[in-house]
């Protein structure tokens, strides 16, 4: 599946029931809640990079109906260059969503990458946040997923002829790359 493909299958699941599109961003990724005449709220993604996507997709997939209504769902974001404390406050909300971003990942039968999103920053070590993403894959396990993201993981799975069960994907610290 290319992206585009994504942003039809998306668009299937999604358009009319949560009233979202997702759609390519040529700048940085943002969330912009109900902000044309059709009244749907936009998940714009990087560049066209399918790997934005589903890293967006996780996000929208977590945030809940109030977070929904604000714009990037009401987080800060520091832009490239962050301080070491700045990196460690941004690692604690990327967990979950990078543990959700592994399993669309596994489901699309790719390879996931680890991102601490600080390239002109200090990024530092970045074993801390892999085990962090673990916890959460480990607690969605017992959990489960919401709704949103198990319609999501299960219409990736069948399109890509993956295991719609992700509880079964294996993972481990290797899994993680980067």
């Amino acid at each position: 599946m290319d992206v585009d493909a994504l942003i039809v299958l998306f668009s299937q699941l999604f358009q009319e029931s949560e009233k979202t599109l997702l759609l390519r961003s040529e700048g940085e990724p943002i969330y912009l809640p109900n902000n044309d005449e059709e009244g749907c709220h936009h998940i714009l993604f990087a560049h066209g990079f399918f790997a934005s996507a589903l890293h967006e997709l996780s996000h929208w997939c977590i945030a809940g109906k109030k977070r929904r209504a604000l714009t990037d769902y009401g987080y800060w974001y520091e832009p490239d260059g962050r301080t070491l404390d700045q990196q460690l406050a941004f690692a604690k909300v990327e967990a979950k969503p990078q543990a959700l971003e592994w399993i669309f990942n596994q489901a699309c039968g790719r390879r996931f990458c680890i991102s601490l999103d600080n390239l002109d920053g200090k990024p530092g070590d970045d074993l801390p946040f892999k085990l962090a993403v673990i916890d959460e894959i480990i607690i969605f396990k017992r959990q489960g997923l919401g709704k949103r993201a198990v319609i999501l993981q299960q219409a990736l799975a069948k399109a890509h002829h993956q295991s719609e069960h992700w509880q079964d994907y294996p993972f481990t610290l290797s899994e993680l790359g980067r």
